[in-house]
């Protein structure tokens, strides 16, 4: 029996909460470009999650309602739209062709994200896991091409598919709100507790940049 809208939610929520005492603030170099996921996500903001709330957190929550979108979407288009589901058949019988498939089964706090970190200017990578996946795809023979008239009926349900997409994402907003309070508790209990930490630690490296018996230092 296919669970409502409004139980897939609560349980993303629920698993999203289980996780949440695990993140820890990323300690590496920060990334340049935004995630196109997060970034200006209405569910995010239905979540209450703003920008003051760090991307790891957002993006665990982002990802798992992605799923519910995405399983709503496939079930309509598997009873609706037999060209789109055609087409996404062979792209996923294409797919599992690939000898090299490192996007695939990630957790949620995981997916979606670069597959590589962002370049440091004069230190080229000597490899890198998105190129070994380019090289992984090129040796999977292209699907066959459309006809224009295939094309034009695909893209039709190509836009039908968006279609419900944003009215599944639009109704997910609405029971957002209904969670916003314990979203926003468990951001208190175990993410600002760690932001805190960290500008303490701030504060204190720069009050006191020179260690003791380091010249420059005031002496204890």
């Amino acid at each position: 029996m296919e669970r409502s809208l409004e139980t897939q939610v609560s349980q993303a929520v629920d698993a999203w909460l289980r996780w949440l005492p695990r993140w820890e603030p990323a300690t590496h170099r920060g990334r340049i470009a935004p995630c196109r996921r997060c970034f200006g996500s209405p569910v995010l903001s239905a979540a209450g999650l703003g920008s003051d709330v760090p991307h790891g957190v957002q993006h665990g929550l982002s990802t798992r309602i992605k799923t519910i979108v995405d399983h709503a979407v496939a079930v309509y288009t598997s009873h609706n739209l037999p060209m789109l589901q055609a087409e996404l058949d062979q792209q996923a019988e294409r797919n599992r062709a690939r000898s090299y498939r490192p996007a695939e089964n990630l957790e949620p706090e995981f997916e979606g994200l670069p597959l590589d970190p962002d370049p440091v200017p004069g230190a080229p990578f000597l490899f890198t896991i998105a190129g070994m996946a380019q090289e992984a795809d090129a040796d999977v023979p292209d699907l066959p091409p459309l006809s224009p008239e295939a094309k034009a009926a695909l893209r039709q349900e190509v836009g039908l598919a968006d279609d419900y997409a944003n009215m599944i994402g639009r109704e997910i907003c609405a029971i957002l709100l209904r969670h916003r309070l314990r979203i926003q508790a468990g951001v208190t209990r175990y993410v600002e507790p760690q932001i805190a930490a960290m500008l303490d630690e701030l504060t204190r490296s720069l009050d006191a940049p020179f260690g003791p018996g380091v010249d420059g230092a005031d002496p204890a």
